[in-house]
């Protein structure tokens, strides 16, 4: 796969956990209903598995592009991404519930948003 393909494939994959985590946070309405019972656990678990991906993609696209890609669209913090899943993976029992729910309200859409500029902008140029 020629890499511009591959980025636009790592970059709509992103864009899919962005929509995941949006979705699974939907019903989540303070960090306490991550932890009221095994519901809310499953959806910080799923949510904490669709970071890390998204972690990790984020890694490989800086890999795809000399790591001169992200920083034309600061918006996002892309260092704190890639850091969430470092702690995720490396620390998860250490894990704090409201800092995923702060992630998950006030980050992921902005997350989402630049990723299907980044798509757009990726594919005029292909």
């Amino acid at each position: 796969m020629p890499e511009k393909a591959l980025l636009v494939e790592t970059l709509t994959q992103i864009l899919g956990a962005t929509e995941r985590i949006l979705k699974r946070f939907e019903p989540i309405k303070t960090s306490d209903d991550f932890l009221e019972d095994e519901a809310g656990l499953e959806k910080l678990d799923a949510i904490c598995m669709q970071l890390i991906a998204i972690g990790e993609s984020l890694k490989n696209v800086d890999k795809l592009t000399n790591k001169k890609l992200l920083p034309n669209y600061p918006a996002v913090d892309w260092k704190s991404v890639k850091g969430m899943r470092d702690i995720i993976s490396h620390h998860y029992f250490d894990l704090n519930a409201e800092a995923v729910f702060d992630v998950c309200q006030n980050d992921i859409q902005t997350l989402k948003e630049t990723i299907e500029l980044i798509i757009k902008d990726a594919k005029l140029n292909v």
